[in-house]
Parts: structure tokens; sequence; C-alpha cells
């Protein structure tokens, strides 16, 4: 027998499943094959582990510690049919009417100032020429003298 094939093979031979003749087989070359015989015992230990792990021991104090825990829980509140309905149709709104009014504050910021016309007239007629002197007369006169 081939070292291929009795690794495909030793799974069901560990767990009992082949027939009478391969298992001899696989005996057989196990004791003449060191190499499959130390894999074999590997394959052994790790589904020895794993038949240890299918079943863990149960703790006696399991179901009651579950009972009670499940007898101290709080039911939860009974929420009405609208309040869903309600917080799906408020928040939409809420965040609509804030928008509205970042808009309307926007423009309110944006809109030019309405100066009092009065006040610009003394402003051209009195205040200008006194800040600029040199309108009045032209820069070559200034120059000549």
């Amino acid at each position: 027998m081939k070292c291929k094939t009795l690794h495909k093979n030793l799974i069901f031979f560990l767990e009992g499943e082949l027939p009478a003749k391969e298992m001899e087989a696989i005996k057989s070359h196990l004791s003449d094959c060191e190499v499959c015989a130390a894999f074999a015992e590997e394959m052994k230990k790790t589904l020895k582990i794993i038949n240890e792990e299918k079943s863990p021991e149960v703790n006696p104090f399991f179901y009651t510690r579950l009972k009670v825990r499940l007898e101290s829980q709080v039911e939860p509140k009974k929420i009405s049919i609208w309040q869903p309905v309600l917080i799906k149709a408020v928040q939409p709104t809420f965040f609509s009417l804030l928008l509205l009014a970042g808009i309307y504050g926007g423009f309110k910021i944006a809109s030019p100032v309405r100066v009092n016309m009065a006040s610009t007239e003394i402003t051209n007629n009195e205040i200008i020429p006194y800040l600029n002197e040199m309108q009045s007369e032209p820069i070559e006169d200034f120059l000549m003298e």
C-alpha cells in the first residue's frame, strides 16, 4: 500500500469504518512505515481531543442559574403604535424647520443695509471736502507755488 492511499483512508481506519481486508493492509503498512505510524499517532491524538470537546461536561447548576436569570428579566415596556410613527414624522419636520430657519437667517444676513439718505448728503457735502483738500485745487497749482 502506498502512503498517499493510507493518508486518504486513515480517518476511516481510526474510526473503524473500513472493511477487514483494508484494515489489515493499513495495519501492516503502519508496522512497516515509521512516517505513516507517526502520522497515525498524531491523528489519533487529534481525534481524541475533538471527541472530548464534542461533549463538554455540563455544569449541574447551569439550568438553575439560567432559570433565575430568565425569571429576573424585566418585561419590555409596551410601545404604542403611534410612537414610532410620531418619531418618524417629527424628526424630519424638525430638521426641515431648522433648515428653513437657517436659509432665512442667511438671507437676512446677506440683505443690503438700508442707508438713511439724509446722512449721505451731509457726508457728501460737508465732511468729504475737508478730508479731500486736494480735490479743490489741482496738483499743478500746488506744485507751482
